[in-house]
Order: C-alpha cells, then structure tokens, then sequence
C-alpha cells in the first residue's frame, strides 16, 4: 500500500510536471491509503480552485482507495509526530498514517512542499484521471 500527500493529488490533478512521480500510483487506487484530512485538503482546495461537482468527483476518486478515518490512536500519533518534526496538524496526520498502516519508507516524506502547481496544456496519453479533472487558468 502507498499514501499519496495532498500536492500529489494536486499535482496529477493539474497535470503539472511532478505528475508524472505520482500518475502511475493514481491509476490503481485499490492499492493507495487515503487520510481522511487528504480528502479533506482536496475537497477544499478544488471547491476554491473549479467548483464543488469537481470536487465531490475527485472525492468519489478517493473513496475507490482505502479510506483512514482520524481516531483516537492516530490522533495521538500525529501529536506526538508533530512535535518531534514540528509538522503542521495535516502533515503530522498524513505521516501519522502512514506509520500506522505500515506504508513503505518510501512514501513517508515528511515533508513535501513543492512550488505552487502549474498547468500543463492537454497532450496525447493524458491519464484518465487528468482527462475528466485537469484544471486550467
């Protein structure tokens, strides 16, 4: 299992040049985990940035993955998280889950703050999930 952060989503959702890090990932959502507060960063960031149909669509998305609801134990491993590395609440809780599910070193970056994404014109192969939501200015 994979845990995609927020920007990752956003990334592949505007088709920017990191995408290609994360769309081979996105196209098998039965082998992400998604925290709830990801859903939580996308909805909100897509009602700001399109509307809020796109935004339910890219959460329907998300549901195909293995959703991680926020409990108690994992609340009280992202605080303990975000004081060690002095995480953010969202960044703490994404990390959080992906120590609890056991996701592979690989993806527990702590912390992943790309530059502000920038579309890409549409091209030939565009990934499906990019064909129905790919936003542009």
């Amino acid at each position: 299992m994979k845990l995609i952060d927020t920007c990752g989503w956003i990334e592949e959702l505007t088709a920017s040049p990191l995408a290609e890090r994360f769309s081979p990932d996105l196209q098998h959502p039965e082998a992400l985990i998604v925290p709830t507060v990801v859903q939580y960063e996308l909805y909100k960031w897509i009602c700001r940035e399109r509307d809020e149909m796109t935004a339910l669509a890219v959460i329907d998305i998300t549901r195909q993955c293995q959703v991680i609801p926020l409990d108690t134990s994992l609340a009280l491993l992202a605080a303990g998280l975000a004081r060690q590395y002095q995480l953010s609440v969202a960044d703490a809780i994404i990390y959080a889950t992906a120590r609890q599910e056991a996701v592979s070193t690989e993806a527990e970056i702590l912390r992943y703050f790309p530059s502000p994404p920038t579309p890409l014109p549409e091209g030939e192969g565009r990934k499906k999930i990019r064909e129905n939501f790919c936003f542009s200015t």
